[in-house]
Parts: structure tokens; sequence; C-alpha cells
């Protein structure tokens, strides 16, 4: 067996990137992002990749709290109306297809809150409040099609490949965002279980 880094080690190597990346997170974004949230109708989700996976499981967070959350795409997804929001996750907030999307959302007359480690992007333009969790991304040539080129070539640089570090730190954000609106809306652990899902 080759010799190579411990996961251990690897394992805490991440962790203290997301801290890093945490103490740079900025107050008003996240204060603005959670005042959306909570004025919205209703909250739509979307993110392409492992980005969406973890775009999904903020949904089914937001859920549990007792909002009404949807994922794009969904087949049970309704049409989106005027004083719904859009969370798109996006890390270079350029890959095509969540940004047509987004496009399309803000059109609609919904508001656009983008969770990203590029705030100057095609999405970030039209966003109406822009989360920034800054991290170490691969170049890529073409960032609007960065998700479909990784996917085909999997190449990478960093010690965590294809983006690993945004998403990670995404899905950590995400979850301390429900618990910032557990305490704001005062939702305790018994009700999120009431609602958690009981014929799977």
């Amino acid at each position: 067996m080759n010799e190579c880094i411990s996961v251990q080690e690897m394992m805490r190597l991440m962790g203290r990137r997301v801290i890093s990346t945490a103490d740079l997170i900025s107050d008003s974004e996240v204060q603005g992002f959670i005042s959306e949230i909570l004025n919205a109708n209703r909250i739509y989700v979307i993110g392409a990749g492992r980005s969406g996976l973890v775009a999904k499981a903020f949904a089914m967070r937001l859920m549990h709290l007792g909002l009404q959350s949807f994922v794009v795409g969904e087949t049970i997804t309704p049409s989106m109306k005027k004083g719904d929001m859009l969370v798109a996750f996006s890390g270079s907030g350029q890959t095509k297809t969540v940004a047509e999307l987004s496009e399309t959302a803000k059109a609609i007359g919904g508001k656009v809150c983008l969770v990203t480690s590029k705030k100057e992007s095609r999405i970030g333009k039209i966003a109406d409040n822009i989360v920034v969790l800054e991290s170490h991304r691969d170049q890529v040539k073409d960032e609007s099609a960065e998700f479909e080129i990784r996917q085909m070539k999997g190449e990478h640089k960093s010690f965590a490949p294809m983006g690993t570090l945004f998403e990670t730190t995404a899905m950590v954000f995400a979850d301390a965002i429900i618990s910032a609106l557990m305490e704001i809306t005062h939702c305790d652990l018994d009700t999120l279980r009431d609602r958690h899902a009981n014929i799977e």
C-alpha cells in the first residue's frame, strides 16, 4: 500500500480550513441571509453536483423548522411566485444551469440569495443577498461550465478534490444557519423530530 497523508490529518486540515473560513464570513451578509429566509413566503434551493446535495440537505432542515422549502428540479416542486426566494449554492457563482435558473427566479419576482466563494460572478450580479465563503478553488478556464468540466475530467490540484472545501464549508454554514433559525423561531429538537420522515 502506498504511503499517503493520514485520513485523520486530512480531516484536521479540512477542519482548520473551515474554521479559518468562518472567521472571514461577514456578519451583515449572514444577517441579511437570515432576514430573507424569515421574510420569504417559500424557499427554493438549487445547486449543481455536490453543491446540489448541500442545497437538498438545507431544504430538508428548513422543512424540519416548519418553513416551506423546495428543491428546484424535483417533480413535486410548485411554481415560484413573487415573494418567494431562491437560495443558490455555487462556489464559482457561474455554473451555467444554476445561473440560468437564478435569472429566471429573479425575472419572476423572487429574491435570489447566493452562497459562493466568488462575489463578482454571473449570479452575484443579480443576487439580493450574497454570503461569501472564502476558499482556495482550483482554477478553471471557463467557470460557467466548471461543474461539467470537473465531472468529465476529474482534474484537481488542491489537497481536497474538486471544490470539496467550498462544499464542506457550505454544509457546515447551512447547518449553522439552521441552528441560528432554531433559536430565533424558538423551535426545539422535539418539534424537529416530529417533522422528521417516519416512512423512510
